[in-house]
């Protein structure tokens, strides 16, 4: 049975509970004192124990999504190991670097749950993928969300925005959809013209699992910084319309997600132009975690830390949002003088909510304001992708903007999440 298996849950918690009771019923015969008695105590003892954490850790990992399999938790299964991804085409054999591309296993609609709205009205769909990187070698699970316009035949030759979304550590990406609710947030976004059509690739920060990266090129280790800021543009340009510069990507995460998406971002302006962290940290995290990323380089791990970043060096013209609580939340001081230290080019807006946590309740919260304020930061130009076969730079006389409504929907009043730019001003969350 599979790790987030709900009959293995079942089995362990009732084999926990029979163990306590035979425990209770056995007791007074084992009460005697010699060593078989002793031995028995024991047993009965730590057996309990265990099959009671066992089902407490199932019913957790289940909960928060953690781990997605026995493999995910234990390190094996062949992470690391070249894969071949060819668009649905046999394999002529094992390549350790191949094309980037993009392995589609299957779609499923997303309902756009939005009172008032036509029976008909689409929220577009996701798909599930395994996306494979030219530079790297390395092979990810992902969830690719196409808003309904992707498919509409009047935006054809469009190419899209896209944001790409992490979870934190050890996180996996299914959370992103049924915990964080990303795909909904952004159609019902999208539908009321709050936020332009825009693709969303959902993963983890982590490659190589159960290793924490912090998305990191890993001296003598997994190339997670590369990954995401070539590999990944690589592969979805090749298998999808979208924007092929900057301009036209921005990331957005929380806790260790949220760190790379700034990191990522302020490193790397050419891949994204904006980030939004949610209870992000500022610097690389060094645990047994994480292991040695940096070889032990001093250098390294100061260009990892983005308050040394802003000290140190030119800061780069990009916007960033960065979220975190008054209360309730250890990141807030460190927010707070993040903030302040920015200079221009660079633009920080801020999210403080009054109280809240490290846990979903807090980041479903903040979620449907930054979100559209992130891909209000997105732009495409003419030549900024193209679908394959056509020629870049080419665009179709009179086709619509992103932002005009789909059959169906209804215009609506400007965003009430559109947020300024400028540093010194922070945005109000909405109540919940």
């Amino acid at each position: 049975m599979g790790l987030t298996s709900q009959k293995l849950q079942i089995l362990i918690a009732l084999l926990a509970v029979l163990c306590f009771a035979a425990t209770v019923w056995v007791w007074p015969r084992l009460g005697l004192r010699n060593w078989k008695a002793l031995l028995g105590r024991v047993g009965l003892l730590l057996t309990s124990q265990v099959l009671t954490l066992a089902a407490l850790g199932l019913a957790a990992n289940n909960w928060g999504g953690f781990y997605s399999s026995w493999d995910d938790l234990l390190g094996t299964g062949g992470q690391n190991a070249p894969a071949t991804i060819n668009n649905g085409q046999a394999a002529k054999g094992p390549q350790t670097h191949t094309a980037a591309d993009v392995s589609v296993l299957s779609s499923k609609p997303v309902p756009l749950m939005l009172p008032g709205a036509p029976t008909k009205a689409s929220g577009g769909s996701v798909q599930k993928v395994d996306i494979k990187g030219s530079g790297t070698g390395l092979d990810e699970p992902a969830y690719v969300y196409l808003p309904p316009q992707y498919s509409d035949p009047a935006y054809a030759h469009r190419a899209f925005p896209v944001v790409l979304v992490f979870t934190g550590y050890p996180g996996t990406p299914e959370n992103l959809i049924s915990r964080m609710k990303y795909p909904t947030i952004a159609a019902q976004a999208i539908y009321q013209q709050k936020m332009q059509p825009t693709i969303l690739v959902m993963m983890r920060p982590s490659v190589a699992m159960p290793r924490d990266n912090e998305c990191v090129d890993a001296v003598g280790g997994p190339q997670a910084e590369t990954f995401y800021t070539k590999d990944l543009h690589q592969a979805m340009a090749a298998h999808y319309r979208v924007g092929t510069t900057g301009a036209g990507w921005g990331v957005i995460g929380d806790s260790t997600g949220g760190y790379c998406a700034l990191k990522l971002t302020m490193r790397h302006p050419e891949a994204f132009t904006a980030a939004a962290s949610l209870s992000g940290y500022y610097s690389a995290a060094v645990d047994s975690t994480t292991g040695d990323l940096f070889g032990g380089s001093k250098q390294l791990q100061n260009e990892n830390d983005l308050m040394w970043r802003l000290k140190n060096l030119p800061q780069p013209a990009v916007s960033l949002l960065v979220a975190s609580s008054v209360k309730g939340e250890s990141d807030y001081a460190a927010t707070k003088a993040f903030a302040a230290a920015a200079k221009d080019p660079l633009k920080v807006a801020t999210m403080y909510l009054p109280s809240g946590g490290h846990n979903f309740t807090t980041w479903n919260q903040e979620t449907p304001i930054a979100l559209p304020w992130l891909a209000d930061k997105l732009s495409v130009p003419a030549n900024g992708g193209t679908a394959p076969g056509t020629t870049p730079g080419t665009s179709t006389p009179g086709m619509p903007p992103l932002g005009t409504p789909t059959p169906g929907s209804s215009p609506s009043s400007p965003s009430p999440w559109a947020l300024p730019a400028s540093a010194d001003e922070a945005i109000a969350p909405r109540p919940f």
